[in-house]
């Protein structure tokens, strides 16, 4: 394939700095993952409702979206390795007082909540962050392998540690917060000790403007505008995970066995392909395959809507989840490359909440839609929609389209 690299590949393992990080974002992510199975159940076990459930989810998120501006210029303007140490010790003072409550019987409903508040607004501080300090940490040349690899190694996470965090829950939920605090203590004491050069800033006095800084920078940028903006609405539209119990049930006609095998597969193909993009870097006509990634995701996403076969339903979401790597991959080299370092914790920041918005949004469009045209005719739209979208973007913003190399020379 011509757009893949060919020349020897520089080991990232020679990168101390980089390697104490993707360490310690693997023990966080586990962590997190253990944490809220272990929370999603016991708030089951308390009320037995659904909504309750929902809310845990909205609780973390809606921090996330207050506080993206201040937590992209406190990235600007602190050590992030700092930040990110402080957002684990966080956890781990959750993770302590769910353990400590869960053993007393004291945990409630609203402790749960506040909790979920809590990590809602240490995740908030924590991404942007997480997301500025990978360019400072290898070489640019390597940048987009970095990001594989560290892509490589959540999904790893997602993958695992839902199933880690079940088994473990055998034993009962505080062993499973006891767990989680160390994990977080051992992310604490990696981003403590990743050990690269930080460069004071001058302090900027907090305003409106300083702000909105990263807002006005992705507007007047049309490269990373049209990547960001790209991943905001091919997610939103061409999101199944939300349908995929009726999928699983009424559709394929399997069990809970069947659903779980089918939620793995988008992450399983995530996997695989940022294992093959770290040791296969795309380093030419990067537009246009991330534009054709973003298409063979809408066609896969088509497939799945009408297959009524099992194993071609799981090939379809495996493909969804190998495509949306290479874009994903592809988008986040272009943002960080192009922005400079002092900017990159607040265009990261807008860029974390287009994430997350186009997620949760996402679950909404299609269960909306799906109340309207039924399971079949929701993801089927969502597929359609995820190809016009293509279209339309490679149409108004060319610069994206014809980009060339990740660092923007010939």
């Amino acid at each position: 394939m011509s757009s893949l690299a060919a020349e020897p590949v520089p080991s990232l393992y020679a990168v101390p700095a980089f390697m104490r990080f993707w360490y310690a974002r693997l023990a966080g992510t586990i962590g997190n993952q253990m944490l809220m199975v272990a929370v999603g159940w016991q708030m089951y076990d308390l009320t037995g409702s659904a909504w309750d459930l929902g809310l845990v989810g909205l609780f973390q998120f809606l921090p996330a979206l207050l506080l993206t501006l201040v937590a992209g210029h406190v990235a600007d303007q602190v050590d992030r390795s700092k930040v990110l140490a402080t957002c684990m010790a966080v956890q781990v003072v959750i993770a302590a007082t769910l353990a400590a409550a869960t053993w007393h019987t004291a945990a409630t409903r609203e402790l749960l909540f506040v909790l979920s508040v809590a990590l809602g607004c240490a995740k908030a501080f924590q991404m942007p962050a997480q997301q500025a300090l990978v360019p400072l940490l290898v070489p640019q040349s390597m940048l987009a392998r970095a990001l594989a690899f560290s892509s490589a190694g959540m999904q790893a996470a997602i993958i695992g540690g839902p199933a880690i965090g079940g088994f473990v829950y055998a034993a009962g939920a505080t062993v499973v917060y006891v767990v989680c605090g160390v994990l977080f203590l051992l992310a604490v004491w990696l981003f403590l000790r990743i050990g690269h050069p930080h460069v004071p800033r001058a302090k900027e006095p907090v305003s409106l403007a300083t702000l909105l800084a990263g807002v006005k920078f992705i507007w007047q940028r049309p490269v990373v505008l049209g990547a960001i903006s790209l991943d905001l609405f091919a997610v939103l539209l061409g999101g199944a995970t939300a349908l995929l119990p009726i999928y699983a049930k009424d559709i394929l006609h399997t069990g809970p066995w069947g659903l779980g095998v089918l939620r793995a597969a988008p992450a399983v193909g995530a996997l695989l392909m940022s294992v093959a993009l770290t040791r296969w870097p795309i380093t030419r006509r990067v537009g246009r395959v991330m534009f054709a990634a973003v298409a063979v995701f809408g066609v896969a996403t088509i497939v799945f809507a009408l297959s009524r076969s099992f194993v071609l339903s799981f090939v379809a979401l495996w493909v969804t989840g190998a495509a949306d790597m290479i874009s994903v991959v592809i988008r986040q080299s272009l943002v960080q490359l192009e922005t400079p370092d002092e900017m990159r914790g607040r265009v990261s920041a807008v860029n974390s909440v287009f994430i997350g918005a186009s997620n949760q949004l996402g679950e909404f469009e299609s269960g909306a839609t799906a109340a309207l045209l039924g399971p079949v005719g929701s993801v089927l739209l969502g597929g359609i929609g995820t190809l016009v979208v293509v279209a339309v973007w490679m149409k108004i913003f060319p610069p994206l389209a014809h980009r060339q190399n990740l660092s923007g020379s010939d």
